[in-house]
């Protein structure tokens, strides 16, 4: 194995098997999803909403280990920009941490709460932040990934999200440009960059000491020119099959994996086609069929060491 396939991880997520939420009717029991993922051929993966996977981390560490998997960090939404809900949100993201930490993984997928309902497309909150807020935002993020390193020795990864208030180009350099680097990476979403209108690769290399976790994903252009013309929400538009398979869609893969091959740490690079809702037998197949195309480019290989 080269030393560049190392560098390059990959993995995928309960994202792929259509699971949002810690329980739906509508999603993969979580056996079934560590399963399939054995099989479909990948090691690694991320732990997806906090209490879909079992959340002792005894059951956890055995549930995993015993499929030959191992665990690249957790998943945690909050909200960064609303200090009265800063106690709330900070107990919630200790909760995932330790468990993140007790089964070895070092990073923390932190995803901004929505402000349209992921359900209903409803607004809950205003689509852009005020100069206070984005100034709560950024002193919160750094506050947060301090309390990661310091106590779990996790690393905080934004993660830009459709929907969110870090969603465009200028969203997700704003964030950066006001946070400090030693204390808060970025999890760049390609597919969700996209949607905000931006540029993954562009962000590799301007950004590169702050990506060392990556969601890959690619959207569908047409579906993105719906939502902007419909005003659709993120929820609709996963509906209308907006996350596409690769090498479909935006942006392209082999010119992410490219950029990142420049990056001067190992990154995790998680597979993610949001799927939700959907039957049961459609993830596994997606999943082979990308692993094997992802493998095509460069990136992982049928079984990875740490």
């Amino acid at each position: 194995m080269t030393a560049m396939s190392q560098k390059l991880v990959l993995g995928s997520a309960p994202d792929s098997w259509g699971v949002w939420f810690p329980e739906d009717e509508h999603q993969t029991p979580w056996n079934r999803f560590l399963d399939e993922l054995a099989e479909s051929g990948y090691e690694w993966l991320e732990l997806g909403p906090y209490g879909y996977l079992p959340t002792d981390p005894g059951q956890l560490a055995d549930e995993v280990g015993r499929r030959g998997l191992k665990v690249s960090g957790g998943t945690v939404f909050g909200s960064l920009h609303r200090p009265e809900k800063w106690d709330e949100m900070l107990s919630t993201v200790r909760k995932v941490a330790e468990l993140t930490a007790a089964v070895g993984a070092h990073h923390l997928v932190f995803i901004p709460t929505m402000f349209r309902d992921e359900k209903t497309g409803e607004y809950s909150e205003s689509p852009t932040l005020t100069d206070e807020q984005w100034a709560a935002l950024n002193k919160g993020a750094d506050e947060l990934g301090r309390i990661l390193l310091n106590d779990y020795d996790v690393r905080l990864c934004l993660h830009s999200h459709a929907d969110s208030h870090i969603q465009t180009q200028p969203e997700i350099e704003r964030f950066l440009d006001g946070t400090d680097s030693d204390l808060v990476s970025l999890c760049l979403d390609t597919g969700h960059v996209a949607y905000g209108g931006g540029d993954a690769v562009g962000l590799i290399r301007r950004y590169s000491e702050r990506v060392g976790y990556v969601h890959i994903k690619q959207m569908d252009p047409e579906i993105i020119r719906q939502v902007n013309e419909e005003n659709l929400s993120f929820g609709e538009a996963v509906k209308r099959g907006v996350c596409v398979e690769p090498p479909a869609g935006e942006p392209a893969p082999d010119a992410v994996i490219d950029a990142l091959k420049e990056v001067d740490a190992r990154v995790f690079v998680i597979v993610e086609q949001d799927l939700y809702p959907c039957e049961p037998d459609v993830p596994m197949p997606i999943a082979i069929r990308t692993r094997k195309y992802l493998n095509s480019c460069g990136l992982g290989a049928r079984y990875q060491k740490a």
